[in-house]
């Protein structure tokens, strides 16, 4: 079955990820994009889905790209028109809304998808596999980005709900929440504020293991990277094993020695699945990288930092 999909929210990551991506699926066909200020030139646009919908065309699913603070209210429309959703990360700007929105699903039988793009790689699958069953001892995870190459121009996420460097950190977060043998939670964190931003520029969190025994498990993100961008963690367990996922995942070394290095089709993986989801009728939500960002707000000491100038 072709799934006919519209994409609302015509931003940076719809054009680099969503369209080039449903564009090669076999199983879906673009039928209309959403967005009140860009178009897509092959297919009818609209500036609302209250539009979309009273154009009559025939949809099956919409992408909801749109900045997250805004998505409940969206997702709603979406699940009242009797069609599917999937969401990109970060989801919804809290643990709440998200849990509303899958209720709210699951009271319209419609699939919903809350996708975890850095999730989608041989290599972080790979690692999931090599620590099962294991205990981990030691987590370092470093994640550092130029906010001004990947997000120019965008106010809104130095704006409450915006999440500022937890947008990238929660990729991260995605990572560990899917490769762990056992949950992490969040002992305390630093999070860095600029002075004329709402959102954080740069966080230092400490883990804990749930059941008390002490382990080292930390991480840093920071938007301030110039240069190189840095996204890896390192884990070890009780056994002597040693882990390192390098270029957001991509890469796995075992012991020091590289054993996996995929390429990055992490979107082209998210709509394969989609398409699996929508013909099994089920939907996909898990919420656990969202609960430990929301916890390191929760726990979190903030501190000023110099004004920031971003690219406009």
């Amino acid at each position: 079955m072709v799934y006919r999909i519209a994409v609302a929210g015509l931003g940076k990551i719809a054009n680099d990820q969503h369209l080039p991506c449903i564009a090669k699926n076999k199983n879906f066909k673009l039928v209309a994009g959403v967005s009140r200020h860009a178009r897509i030139d092959s297919v009818p646009c609209f500036e609302s889905l209250a539009g979309l919908r009273a154009s009559k065309i025939a949809v099956d699913a919409v992408a909801l790209c749109t900045p997250p603070a805004v998505r409940l209210a969206l997702a709603r429309e979406v699940l009242d028109a009797g069609w599917h959703l999937l969401i990109e990360k970060p989801p919804t700007p809290t643990v709440g809304e998200l849990i509303s929105m899958e209720a709210y699903a699951r009271k319209k039988k419609r699939v919903l998808y809350a996708t975890w793009h850095s999730r989608y790689n041989a290599s972080v699958d790979e690692a999931k596999k090599r620590l099962k069953g294991k205990r981990v001892s030691h987590l370092r995870v470093t994640w550092k980005e130029d906010v001004n190459r990947w997000h120019p121009g965008q106010e809104w996420i130095w704006q409450p709900g915006g999440f500022g460097v937890f947008d990238p950190g929660i990729n991260a977060l995605s990572i560990v929440t899917k490769i762990l043998p056992e949950p992490i939670f969040v002992e305390s964190a630093t999070i860095e504020v600029p002075s004329n931003s709402a959102t954080p520029i740069g966080a230092d969190i400490r883990f804990k293991r749930g059941d008390g025994e002490q382990a080292d498990l930390s991480a840093v993100f920071d938007w301030r990277q110039r240069g190189e961008q840095i996204w890896e963690m390192e884990i070890a367990t009780r056994d002597g094993l040693k882990l390192e996922l390098k270029k957001g995942g991509s890469v796995l070394l075992v012991n020091g020695k590289t054993v996996r290095e995929a390429p990055l089709e992490e979107y082209e993986m998210i709509y394969a699945k989609f398409a699996r989801l929508l013909k099994a009728k089920k939907s996909d939500v898990d919420p656990s990288p969202l609960q430990l960002v929301s916890d390191c707000f929760m726990l979190g000491k903030p501190v000023v930092v110099d004004a920031f100038r971003w690219s406009v």
